[in-house]
């Protein structure tokens, strides 16, 4: 199927070299997913440096179905290392595509894993002393925590009763978290 294509030039000359490799790319996008509605481009050189150089922006805007629309934008990667050359901002850009276009496939296609909740509880017990403390889990059941598992956090903060996220593992001596996040 041919994907409908809308190229716009902004702020910059339309170049017969460019639009074929625009065509040709976008084509190529089907491989990833086959159901594309639409594809809109624009080549924006936003701002003409006399000494600089050009710097190219590219836009990628491509409706799937149902209705949704995929956007990329493209401009210089980095402050310092500006895309100058219009086929390698291109090439970025419709890579880019390409990588959102087969993460909504996996979405639409169920394959995408669905991250498990972590389980909660309280912190019942701090040791400062020994760097350890202690979760209570909702079914009553003991966690032994040690200070360096403390995510996003300092354990010098941790108090009892505060509301804990955790990822449990088998310890030697039983359970035991191999992560802990304070829930805010």
């Amino acid at each position: 199927m041919e994907i409908p294509l809308q190229i716009t030039f902004k702020n910059a000359e339309s170049s017969d070299v460019i639009e074929k490799e625009i065509r040709e790319r976008a084509k190529k996008l089907e491989r990833f997913f086959d159901h594309i509605m639409s594809c809109r481009v624009v080549v924006d050189i936003p701002h003409k440096h006399k000494f600089r150089g050009n710097q190219y922006n590219i836009r990628i805007d491509i409706t799937v179905p149902p209705g949704n629309e995929i956007a990329v934008t493209k401009s210089s990667p980095d402050p310092d290392k500006t895309h100058k050359d219009p086929h390698l901002a291109i090439k970025d850009a419709f890579s880019s595509a390409a990588r959102q276009l087969e993460d909504y496939s996996r979405k639409l296609r169920g394959d995408v894993k669905k991250q498990a909740m972590l389980p909660e509880g309280f912190i019942s017990e701090i040791n400062r002393k020994e760097g350890f403390g202690r979760i209570s889990t909702i079914d009553g059941k003991l966690v032994y925590f040690h200070k360096n598992s403390v995510v996003d956090e300092d354990f010098k903060n941790l108090s009892t009763g505060m509301k804990v996220r955790f990822a449990e593992e088998k310890g030697e001596k039983g359970a035991q978290a191999s992560t802990v996040r304070l829930i805010k």
